[in-house]
């Protein structure tokens, strides 16, 4: 096992994230598989450090994870999972929760606890003086109930420097979604020098785009091949992560046995890239993002009638056309009704002082369109709630 020392820890560098475990035909999760699945990677001891929500699998992933990991010594295994800030409601206060997730888990403490889903749409959630949900896991940190306190984030960078300028020293760890596409297509390499600034580690989720860096196209695919024939598109996406030093736990949403033992394979194994081979992996993800040429410089911002952030909506745009993901609703769900796209006038202004001549209305026009399939975080959120374990 590849371990990091880190938080007063060993921790696997390798975690297991329980969000995407394997189910039935009526949509339960298989718990034959998961239990499979759990028991190789502790007993291979490639894996000490899983990860699940309380909205996870409708919130039995916690249910289902209480029951594996109850077969095993409490010092075993390292367990984290989350609170929802994002989805909070009086009947459902972080007291509630957090007890009741104890009792899902069938455990007396949380290795790791996170604030979930830190961003713009959650952030004044977090500070409500009603909840004092802060204060109140500091207290469970305190009484040994959380051994250590984080967050994950899908903010930009203004919102990530804004909650770490007001939580000070209280986050130990941050969790973000980061790879070698985001590392400029969401800014995930400014999110990730920030936290280092802070000496915050950094733990890593979507480190496969959800299994899009998987399957890449013929042309970049033979590129890869070309400098290290026997690395799989997986084990590049790892290797390029393990390349930063603050990167801690990287965690893959496995579902299959197999999936699991290939990236037991991948992360015992220590053959990493050069300097040279990690920037090749740059220019592979500029050859996939296809994006509009914005350079932010923000000319056409200036005098914009509609007073539209267009840099902004740019670089949703040029995420969305990659792949539309709840990632990408979220960030247009930030944003208030007069600064979506739709709210473009088309007068042409923007286009005539930009130095890359982008036709700016004819890409805010299409990602009005674009915008109509992305799943929106609101909608996901009452979905999960219709099966959610009732709180007892």
């Amino acid at each position: 096992m590849l371990k990091k020392e880190v938080c007063g820890d060993s921790l696997s560098n390798l975690g297991f994230g329980l969000m995407r475990l394997p189910t039935q035909l009526d949509g339960s999760i298989d718990e034959k598989k998961t239990f499979e699945m759990i028991d190789w990677a502790l007993e291979e001891e490639h894996v000490n450090y899983f990860d699940t929500a309380y909205v996870y699998h409708s919130g039995w992933s916690e249910v289902v994870a209480g029951k594996a990991f109850s077969r095993y010594p409490r010092d075993k295994f390292r367990l984290a999972t989350k609170f929802p800030g994002h989805q909070i409601a009086e009947k459902h206060d972080p007291k509630a929760v957090f007890e009741e997730q104890l009792r899902r888990c069938k455990v007396d403490y949380f290795d790791y606890y996170l604030l979930h889903n830190v961003c713009e749409n959650s952030y004044d959630t977090y500070f409500d003086p009603r909840w004092k949900i802060r204060e109140y896991f500091e207290e469970q940190r305190k009484a040994g109930r959380i051994r250590h306190l984080g967050f994950s984030c899908h903010a930009r960078t203004d919102m990530l420097e804004r909650f770490l300028d007001e939580v000070g020293i209280e986050m130990e760890f941050c969790q973000i979604q980061l790879n070698y596409l985001d590392w400029t297509l969401q800014d995930a390499k400014k999110k990730y020098e920030i936290l280092t600034k802070r000496n915050i580690p950094v733990w890593v989720m979507e480190p496969l785009r959800g299994g899009k860096l998987v399957n890449l196209p013929a042309p970049e695919l033979e590129r890869l091949a070309k400098i290290r024939p026997d690395f799989s598109p997986v084990k590049w996406s790892f290797r390029w992560l393990q390349g930063l030093p603050n990167v801690k736990v990287i965690l893959s949403g496995m579902n299959t046995l197999e999936q699991v033992k290939d990236n037991g394979r991948i992360f015992g194994g220590n053959d990493f890239l050069s300097q040279d081979e990690w920037n090749f992996m740059q220019e592979i993800a500029e050859s996939l993002k296809q994006c509009v040429p914005c350079t932010g410089c923000r000319y056409c911002c200036e005098g914009c009638p509609a007073g539209l952030d267009i840099p902004l909506l740019l670089k949703i745009y040029n995420d969305i056309r990659f792949q539309d993901s709840m990632t990408v609703g979220m960030q247009l769900d930030a944003l208030s009704k007069d600064k979506l796209p739709e709210a473009c006038i088309k007068c042409g202004q923007c286009t005539a002082v930009c130095p890359q001549k982008i036709d700016v209305p004819a890409a805010l026009s299409d990602l009005v369109e674009r915008m109509k399939s992305v799943p929106r975080w609101a909608d996901v959120c009452r979905e999960r709630a219709k099966n959610q374990p009732k709180l007892q």
